[in-house]
C-alpha cells in the first residue's frame, strides 16, 4: 500500500507537519458507488441510485481498480460482488464518506446562511430614495421562486464610511456615490445620479427670470453642504475645484436636515435629483442652472473579494439595481 507523503513547514521556532494526499486515493463519488453496489449487490441498481448510466458506473470501477492495482468487483448473471479487496476499500471508505457528508452539511449551512441574510451598507441618498425599493424588487422575486425573503439589515451612512465597513468585512455589500469607485474595493456602477443645485423660493437666485448663475458665482456663495466624506459634497468640490470658495454657511450631516435648511432659506446647496425629487415638484426648492458645471455622480455597488458580488441575494439585488436604476434630472 502506498505510504502517505509529509510536507515539512517551519514558522518561526514552530514546526508544523502538512499531509499531502498520495496518488492512488479514489474520488469520493466512486467511493459512493462501491458503497452502493455492496448494499444493493448490483452495479446497474447502484447506478440507478446514483442517477448516472451504468457506462459511467463501470468507468469509475475501473478507474478505482486502476489506483488500487485489484479487482474490486466480480460481475456474473445474478449481479455484482465485492472481492475481497473491494470489501476491504468499502470499510476504510465508510469513515471517508462520514467525513464528506459533515462537510457538505457544514457547506450546505453557511450557503443557507448567506442566502438567508444580507447586511448593507449604503449612502444616505441611496438608502433613504433608492435602496427600499431595490429590496422590495428582491423580496418580490424571492417570493416568485419560492424562496424565503432574505432578512436584511442596512447602515445608512456617509459613502466613506461605507466603503470601511466593506473593507473591515462588517457588511456583506456596500452602496456608495461620487466622482468615483473606492480602489481598494471590486464595484460596479449601477446607476447614475446628478446633483441639483437649488435654493428656497424667496431665495434672490429664485426670483430671477433666468434661474441661472456661473460655476464661479456658485463657488463664491457660502453653500449648505454635506459632511466631508459624503458623496454629495465629494462630486461638488471636485467640480468646484479651481476656482476660489467661500466657507460653508452650514455643514449638516443629513441630506434631510440639507433640504429643510435651504428651503428655509440658509442659503443654497447641491443636491442629488433622487433626493429632492418631491422638494422641487412642489416648489419647496427651486432648481438653479449653473452653467458649464458638472455635476454628474456615479452611484456603485462595492464588495470585496472576487470579480462578481458575494453569490446569492447581495448577487441578485445588485443585479436588479444595475438594470432598473434610472438618472433622474431636474428641470429647469
Amino acid at each position: 500500500m502506498a505510504r502517505h507523503r509529509t510536507r515539512l513547514w517551519l514558522w518561526g521556532h514552530k514546526v508544523g507537519l502538512c499531509l499531502v494526499l498520495g496518488s492512488h486515493v479514489p474520488e469520493l463519488r466512486a467511493l459512493e458507488l462501491l458503497v452502493v453496489v455492496s448494499r444493493t449487490g448490483s452495479l446497474s441498481a447502484a447506478a440507478a441510485e446514483l442517477g448516472i448510466t451504468q457506462q459511467a458506473a463501470s468507468s469509475r470501477v475501473r478507474t478505482m481498480e486502476s489506483l488500487v492495482g485489484a479487482a474490486l468487483l466480480d460481475r456474473s448473471r445474478r449481479g455484482s460482488a465485492l472481492t475481497p479487496t473491494g470489501e476491504l476499500l468499502v470499510q476504510w471508505a465508510a469513515g471517508v464518506l462520514e467525513a464528506a457528508e459533515q462537510l457538505d452539511a457544514g457547506i450546505t449551512a453557511l450557503r443557507a446562511d448567506r442566502r438567508g441574510h444580507l447586511s448593507i451598507a449604503a449612502s444616505l441618498t441611496i438608502a433613504e430614495h433608492l435602496l427600499p425599493g431595490w429590496l422590495v424588487a428582491l423580496r418580490a422575486r424571492q417570493a416568485q421562486l419560492g424562496r424565503v425573503p432574505t432578512d436584511v439589515t442596512m447602515t445608512a451612512t456617509n459613502s466613506e464610511r461605507v466603503a470601511a465597513l466593506v473593507a473591515t468585512g462588517e457588511v456583506d455589500l456596500g452602496f456608495v456615490e461620487g466622482p468615483a469607485a473606492p480602489e481598494d474595493l471590486q464595484h460596479r456602477l449601477v446607476g447614475t445620479d446628478t446633483l441639483v443645485v437649488v435654493v428656497g423660493p424667496g431665495h434672490p437666485w429664485a426670483l430671477r427670470s433666468s434661474r441661472r448663475v456661473t460655476a464661479s458665482t456658485l463657488a463664491a456663495t457660502p453653500l449648505v453642504v454635506r459632511e466631508r466624506g459624503s458623496g454629495t459634497r465629494t462630486v461638488l468640490e471636485r467640480a468646484l475645484e479651481g476656482l476660489p470658495t467661500a466657507p460653508p454657511a452650514l455643514e449638516l450631516s443629513s441630506t434631510a436636515a440639507v433640504r429643510s435648511a435651504v428651503a428655509a432659506g440658509a442659503g443654497p446647496a447641491a443636491l442629488g435629483a433622487h433626493a429632492i425629487r418631491d422638494d422641487l415638484s412642489t416648489g419647496r426648492l427651486v432648481p438653479i442652472n449653473v452653467a458649464g458645471l458638472d455635476l454628474t455622480r456615479r452611484l456603485h455597488a462595492v464588495w470585496r473579494g472576487g470579480a462578481h458580488p458575494p453569490e446569492g441575494p447581495a448577487r441578485d439585488l445588485v443585479a436588479w439595481a444595475a438594470d432598473h436604476t434610472r438618472p433622474v434630472r431636474a428641470k429647469n
